[in-house]
């Protein structure tokens, strides 16, 4: 009953990604009869038993980590845990301080559009290309505008010939609704 209780209190609190994340089983941890040695500097000690392992790895004063454990037999390493947890989270803050998330921004425009309006879109679009994301342009047709979609599609490909230089044009115009839309992705050099 009270295991019950357990998996459903993961479940509740979004168990299914913590229990995902690779434990190592540690020292006295490992119950397995025969094991895989494998050195602190990566050399292959043979299989031992896991208290002929544990012994060694006391006298090393390391610890004993079980890295493979669907090996028959499983194998196990002697490091410092500690060090090796200590590294692994400085990688991975590392990672995510490296990474950029890619946002798609969007500028709207309609098809009589003045040359200022059109400019400042411009250089607004110029800018979210620059910092890396990707830009969706799209004109909005009311009412009669309908009937002239061909004035929008002209407008959306000066927009993309304009950011050329910044920009490759990732999707054609394409009609969605009242709406045609462009999108222009960041060039691989930039």
């Amino acid at each position: 009953m009270r295991v019950l209780s357990a998996s459903v209190f993961l479940f509740l609190n979004g168990g299914v990604s913590a229990i995902s994340k690779l434990q190592h089983e540690l020292n006295e941890e490992i119950r397995d009869k025969e094991i895989r040695l494998i050195g602190e500097t990566g050399e292959q000690m043979g299989i031992v038993s896991s208290e002929e392992a544990l012994r060694i790895a006391d006298e090393r004063g390391l610890d004993l980590v079980k890295i493979s454990p669907q090996a028959v037999p499983p194998v196990c390493k002697l490091m410092n845990y500690g060090k090796y947890k200590f590294e692994q989270s400085k990688r991975e803050k590392e990672a995510r301080k490296n990474q950029h998330v890619v946002e798609i921004k969007e500028i709207r425009m309609s098809p009589g559009i003045d040359v200022g309006d059109f400019n400042t879109k411009l250089k607004n679009a110029q800018k979210f290309l620059a910092d890396g994301n990707r830009v969706k342009v799209s004109v909005r047709f009311r009412g009669r505008e309908m009937a002239h979609t061909e004035i929008g599609r002209d407008l959306l490909n000066k927009f993309a010939e304009q950011c050329a230089e910044t920009a490759t044009l990732e999707k054609a115009a394409k009609m969605e609704g009242r709406n045609m839309s462009i999108f222009l992705s960041p060039k691989a050099g930039k």
